[in-house]
């Protein structure tokens, strides 16, 4: 039996189904109802362009209406699609030629981005009207004040070192044509000299471009010389090995760049929004992407992508899968089994030493992670997968990535429970073993910012849910606790507790100082959470100690 899993329909705008009716009291005179449109105002002839009626000032302008042809839709028009038997406006993203058809990917509005999908031209109402997105405004030019302020923050210590350094170049030049005149060069081409003048003065000279702002640009954008001695992202020039100049970024931008040492992407494409797989087949479960992950581009013409649930390979072809599981002989993750109980198994891999294995775990992860930027450079991490067995093998359910050694005490770096096992429990799971490695490092441990969706809510449910434990389990030992004690007991930075007992509202002031309150709704929650039927880990079946990496383990490599 195969099972399909689709991203759920949860999304849609809370408050849909909680209309509320209002009846005006007779003492109120009721404001005059527009009338209803008529059919020349709901379909305009073809061709022409219809806006609703002249708004006040300030307010949003109309859009632009018209009826098209499948020809004319563009990328950007808003038109109404099929889905799940009734007609919702959405967006198109992109226009492709699949086959020799064309196809559209649409996003629906006021739905989540995982619900995007490939839509053939059936599947457009083309009788109603296609809404035209608006060009874009021209940039308004600098203001004369601006210009004066840009003028004034020339002068600045950075500024005029900058112009001290330029007006003695060409003195160095002309010493160097001297020193090679004395020692017999006089056949030298003045060219080279002047070709390495303008080097010279290019690396004395900001590289400026239309994404980057120059330095002095604005005053708030001064920087004192003192901090130009730490790092000067202006001034730095990089040529790539083919000798072509990199993307330029932003100065912010670029400095995360370098924060990241590599080991994330920046992808500024518009390609990103665009999910590249209509299926996947993993396993027995045939799955439907949720967003874009970066396959080679000559498997996405075809129809599904088949993946090896064991070893991670990919295939574009049935038959090429089908050949692969006959020679694969992988039955479980490549690394160390660390726990294991009666339902599920844990496996350490080093990401040094499975680079592809690791990489191609990475692939799949971002089909369903919108924010994963990490999908080559694993060496700097740890996978943690979690499995479950039966006569063919481990199954994969769900994994975490935790960085060897973290700066910011960061316990997962990314997590992640496939679509067909969410929702029964297996998320909580992962996120308490996490947390029962920081408890045998003794150390205390966050998740790394920003968690998705998905995982800021497994998150929030399982803080709570243990704060909740802890503290009634301590209502019948000791009257009085604080958050670091309650942090000390279940690895969790103070932060992070502190953030929970105020969501819950388990924080009272009372009588000069802070106390933390276990309220009823609190209780409440705690009878239902006793009631229900919950997956747990044995902490005495867990087998691994603190893994320690010598600083030529922790450096990428080849």
């Amino acid at each position: 039996m195969r099972s399909t899993a689709t991203p759920g329909s949860s999304s849609q705008l809370a408050g849909e189904d909680e209309a509320m009716s209002f009846q005006a009291s007779p003492s109120i005179q009721a404001t005059p109802q527009p009338r209803p449109p008529s059919a020349m105002d709901r379909n305009p002839p073809s061709g022409s362009l219809s806006a609703a009626p002249s708004v006040p000032s300030g307010s949003p302008s109309p859009p632009l209406l018209s009826i098209a042809t499948l020809a004319q839709l563009r990328v950007g028009c808003k038109v109404w699609v099929s889905k799940d038997h009734e007609y919702r406006l959405a967006e198109l993203l992109s226009i492709h030629t699949k086959k020799g058809e064309p196809v559209f990917y649409v996003h629906y509005q006021d739905f989540n981005k995982r619900l995007d999908e490939w839509v053939t031209a059936p599947r457009l109402d083309l009788s109603r009207p296609v809404e035209w997105p608006r060009p874009e405004k021209p940039k308004k030019p600098p203001t004369s004040a601006a210009s004066k302020n840009s003028v004034s923050s020339r002068d600045t210590p950075l500024a005029r070192d900058r112009k001290n350094k330029r007006s003695r170049a060409p003195a160095k030049i002309a010493k160097a044509a001297q020193l090679a005149r004395a020692r017999g060069k006089e056949n030298i081409d003045a060219g080279l000299i002047k070709d390495d003048a303008e080097v010279f003065l290019d690396r004395l000279t900001p590289t400026t471009t239309n994404n980057a702002t120059p330095l002095t640009s604005t005053p708030s954008e001064d920087v004192d010389a003192k901090d130009t001695d730490l790092m000067d992202l202006d001034d730095t020039q990089v040529d790539t090995a083919d000798g072509q100049q990199p993307e330029n970024y932003s100065r912010e931008e670029e400095i995360e760049k370098l924060r990241t040492s590599g080991s994330m992407t920046q992808n500024a494409h518009e390609v990103a929004r665009v999910r590249n797989f209509t299926r996947i087949q993993f396993g027995q479960h045939e799955i439907e992407p949720w967003y874009f992950s970066p396959y080679p581009i000559e498997l996405t013409d075809e129809d599904c992508l088949f993946i090896c649930e064991f070893c991670m390979s990919y295939f574009g072809s049935i038959k090429q899968f089908q050949r692969h599981r006959v020679k694969c002989q992988l039955q479980h993750p490549p690394g160390n089994e660390i726990y294991r109980d009666e339902s599920v198994s844990f496996f350490e891999i080093d990401g040094r030493r499975q680079r592809t294995w690791c990489r191609n775990l990475c692939l799949l992860s971002k089909l369903f992670l919108d924010h994963k930027t990490l999908y080559y450079d694993v060496d700097p991490f740890l996978f943690y997968c979690m499995t479950r067995r039966d006569e063919l093998g481990h199954h994969l359910i769900g994994y975490f990535s935790k960085e060897k050694e973290s700066a910011e005490q960061y316990n997962v770096a990314c997590i992640l429970t496939l679509p067909q096992y969410q929702r029964l429990g297996y998320g909580k799971l992962l996120i308490e073993f996490s947390y029962e490695l920081s408890k045998k490092e003794c150390k205390l441990g966050s998740p790394e910012k920003p968690l998705s969706d998905l995982g800021l809510l497994s998150y929030r449910a399982y803080w709570s849910d243990t704060i909740i434990e802890l503290l009634a389990d301590k209502e019948h030992d000791v009257k009085e606790t604080t958050i670091e004690e309650i942090a000390t007991t279940t690895s969790m930075t103070t932060q992070d507790v502190l953030h929970t007992l105020q969501t819950l509202n388990m924080l009272k002031y009372y009588r000069g100082q802070h106390i933390i309150c276990l309220t009823n709704g609190v209780l409440e929650h705690l009878d239902k959470l006793r009631k229900r039927r919950r997956r747990k880990l044995d902490p005495q079946k867990l087998q691994w100690k603190p893994p320690v990496f010598t600083p030529a383990q922790l450096r990428f490599a080849w």
